[in-house]
């Protein structure tokens, strides 16, 4: 059995993983366009800041591969699929044969139609590449960067950037950062943070021209004001990247439309990671959420059912990990409820400092959290949403800090094993 694995992050390695856990012979084969080996792509941020070393990015040592037999082929870019003689065609025109197919090909930047966005010295932030050319200028004497965009990417690369001395703007189009994950009160709290710690922010604007001749100089906002840079940053979000599938016969939409067994319309080729459209766990609407820890369940499922498993994926909740200046944020599910739809808050302002938190239910079933700072209880709060538990019986004491698992399991009934194993599994802490 010939497995091929087109993207070599979170969603492909894992399923190369699985599949090698039920097939001891079967030939496995992962595509990578980049020419660096596989990396924790979520922590590039503290590569940029000078946290982490390259080497502390690589997921696993080359020996890994060997053992497992496993054979990854870097700097191969695949181009098309021709579904009919199962093959993988790559943009240096050698062909990759496949008797069961695996498309992780992720997701590729949002770039604004602004002026100058091609110029020298205007960045995404996505791949450890990204990371590398940004520091060269910066280490070439670049000291002013602006970065587009108030989402996490954004953030992410402002707290990289700062932490090597630079003088960083944060432009964002929105009234508030975060806006797709956190509430106001949040938003206001980290802003307020990042502002402290050095970070200019520029609220209800956006870039309409990027200068520089051969490259980047300043940037004009909407308001006619301009600002000087060496560097720019586009934080504008993710698509699915899909130039893969076109001309194949796979359906798509927001992605790769794929079963609950991760299979594609067409049979013997799945897809897992960014680029999969599958199910919200909370709402059941088809989406992406573009997340590490969906990637890797994704793909763990994916190369399971490649090798002869049955294993159906429940689905996915939006969920965020951040810490920016040693303040740590996480939030997950529904944040910004809208009024007369039948939710409810609990909002818990700390004691301490820059401390918040809030609950969101819906029919008496945790459906959405945001943690600010004391981050200690996330993991019981997303047991109780991925189970969909009634918690009515424990609703005054949810926002409370001596609120913990073990209180959890024995008033609820549930084993105590499960929510250490959602919260182990999304890196989070299940107890105090």
């Amino acid at each position: 059995m010939k497995y091929l694995i087109v993207g070599n992050c979170a969603a492909g390695v894992n399923a190369a993983i699985e599949i090698r856990k039920r097939d001891n012979n079967g030939e496995i084969t992962i595509l990578s366009d980049e020419n660096f080996p596989a990396y924790w792509r979520c922590l590039i941020s503290y590569y940029l800041a000078g946290v982490k070393t390259k080497d502390d990015l690589v997921m696993y040592p080359e020996s890994f591969y060997k053992d497992m037999n496993i054979n990854v082929l870097l700097n191969k870019r695949a181009v098309k699929i021709d579904t009919g003689n199962k093959k993988v065609v790559c943009a240096d025109g050698t062909e990759f044969s496949y008797d069961r197919l695996l498309i992780a090909t992720g997701g590729r930047p949002k770039l604004p139609e602004i002026k100058g966005v091609e110029t020298n010295g205007v960045f995404c932030f996505r791949s450890i590449q990204d990371a590398r050319r940004i520091l060269e200028i910066v280490k070439s004497g670049g000291n002013k960067a602006v970065l587009l965009g108030g989402g996490l990417i954004g953030l992410k690369a402002t707290y990289g950037l700062k932490k090597r001395g630079l003088d960083v703007t944060l432009v964002v189009k929105s009234s508030q950062i975060l806006s797709q994950i956190v509430d106001k009160t949040a938003a206001g709290i980290v802003q307020s943070h990042l502002e402290k710690n050095g970070v200019k922010i520029k609220l209800g604007l956006d870039a309409s021209e990027i200068n520089g001749n051969g490259r980047v100089r300043s940037i004009k906002l909407e308001d006619g004001s301009e600002l000087p840079a060496d560097i720019i940053i586009i934080g504008k979000g993710v698509s699915s990247n899909l130039e893969i599938a076109q001309g194949t016969g796979l359906k798509t939409n927001l992605g790769i439309i794929v079963n609950s067994y991760l299979e594609t319309n067409l049979p013997g080729i799945y897809a897992a990671g960014d680029v999969a459209e599958t199910k919200d766990l909370l709402t059941g609407i088809s989406t992406i959420n573009a997340l590490w820890t969906a990637a890797v369940e994704q793909g763990k499922i994916a190369g399971a059912n490649m090798a002869g498993d049955g294993i159906e994926y429940e689905g996915s909740m939006a969920m965020n990990s951040a810490e920016f200046f040693d303040l740590p944020l996480i939030s997950f599910g529904i944040t910004r409820p809208k009024p007369g739809e039948g939710y409810e808050e609990i909002i818990k302002p700390g004691p301490e400092s820059e401390t918040y938190k809030k609950i969101v239910l819906k029919d008496n079933k945790l459906v959405g959290a945001i943690l600010v700072r004391k981050i200690e209880n996330a993991g019981i709060y997303l047991a109780l949403a991925r189970k969909k538990v009634d918690v009515s019986r424990i609703k005054d004491i949810l926002g409370e800090d001596s609120f913990n698992f073990s209180k959890v399991a024995h008033l609820l009934d549930i084993p105590e094993n499960y929510i250490r194993e959602i919260a182990t599994s999304h890196n989070l802490s299940a107890e105090k």
